[in-house]
């Protein structure tokens, strides 16, 4: 008998075993079983095929064509008697199962607005009370829009201060605050004065914890003019949070700094969640801080193309996400993004 006879009867003899034994399973269970048996990968079929270099070369395309017949008669096989493993599976359930079609049908579950969507809408809202109007701007930016245009050149210290995504596009990150539409409003605008709120989402790529996220909402106020101060700064983001937190709210202003704003500062709002006692959400300081602020660069203002001897203006970041947690009393800023639909459906 020669070698090509022999791996034929042993590709037949296989047939016909398999066949015989695929005609008595009922369960998907024992298809799978048997598809792994002479299907799979240590099934004799694939090893005859690595046997094929055993084999004399002439007779080679001929076993391998039989080695395929095979293959494929069996799939067939093995696909028509799933579909009747699973029509009979469905009669059966079919036939043991009561189906009353008087009963009342399900209604489906209705979408609904993201608790940040809803605190971007209102203050937003707030805002436009105050006179001021939405200006939007891209949450992919360049590097001049992010940084450059914004006082904080390449290598300068301050870029520490934003952990930064970067792309693999030269040039291109994802913006790490709003404060990139300072510069776009004030471009589009320009020489009207300027009195717009810039929300979107930024990314930074930091630690996480009960008030950080790698991803978070921020809208950026910016308004230009002459004779801007300080003072209009402050009263500005002290009405914003009567109106949203209750006109008993206790704020304050801590000197900070920023590159885009001299001098600059950050308010803080007095946390809702433990009453100012200290807790995780506040890092234990009975505080819990919402923006950043300040009065506007005189070089961002000569990037924005307004003439710094003439035009002044203040600018402000507020964390959507930190406003949220005082007004719902939220301990955790990474509930917003785990997507639990329990914490969620509560707004």
């Amino acid at each position: 008998m020669s070698e090509k006879s022999s791996l034929i009867t042993e590709l037949e003899a296989l047939q016909q075993q398999a066949e015989q034994e695929l005609a008595g399973l009922t369960s998907e269970s024992d298809l799978q079983n048997w598809r792994t048996q002479f299907l799979g990968r240590s099934a004799m079929v694939m090893q005859i095929f690595r046997r094929l270099p055993e084999a004399p070369q002439e007779e080679r395309p001929g076993i391998g064509q039989f080695a395929n017949q095979v293959k494929s008669a069996l799939e067939e096989k093995l696909a028509e008697k799933m579909d009747a493993v699973k029509a009979s599976a469905l009669q059966e359930n079919l036939s043991g199962e009561s189906l009353d079609v008087t009963l009342p049908g399900r209604s489906p579950s209705r979408g609904r607005l993201h608790i940040q969507t809803k605190v971007t809408r209102e203050v937003c809202h707030i805002f436009a009370e105050m006179g001021f109007q939405v200006f939007q701007s891209p949450e992919v930016e360049s590097d001049d829009y992010n940084f450059e245009l914004l006082n904080i050149p390449a290598h300068h210290p301050a870029r520490d201060m934003w952990d930064t995504f970067f792309t693999t596009e030269e040039n291109v990150v994802l913006r790490t605050h709003t404060s990139p539409g300072q510069i776009r409003s004030m471009r589009a605008f320009h020489p009207d004065p300027i009195r717009v709120v810039l929300p979107g989402m930024c990314y930074r790529y930091e630690q996480t914890d009960a008030n950080h996220e790698i991803q978070f909402n921020q809208l950026e106020l910016l308004v230009v003019g002459k004779d801007i101060t300080f003072a209009h700064l402050k009263g500005t983001l002290e009405e914003f949070a009567k109106r949203m937190f209750g006109r008993d709210v206790r704020t304050r202003f801590r000197p900070s700094y920023f590159p885009f704003t001299e001098p600059s500062a950050e308010m803080d709002v007095e946390c809702f969640v433990c009453g100012g006692k200290g807790c995780p959400a506040c890092g234990s300081k009975g505080w819990l801080e919402i923006c950043g602020c300040g009065l506007t660069h005189p070089v961002v203002l000569k990037n924005g193309g307004y003439d710094p001897d003439v035009y002044t203006g203040f600018a402000a970041g507020l964390g959507i996400e930190r406003i949220s947690m005082l007004r719902y009393r939220i301990d955790d800023i990474r509930n917003f993004w785990r997507n639990d639909v329990r914490f969620l459906e509560q707004f």
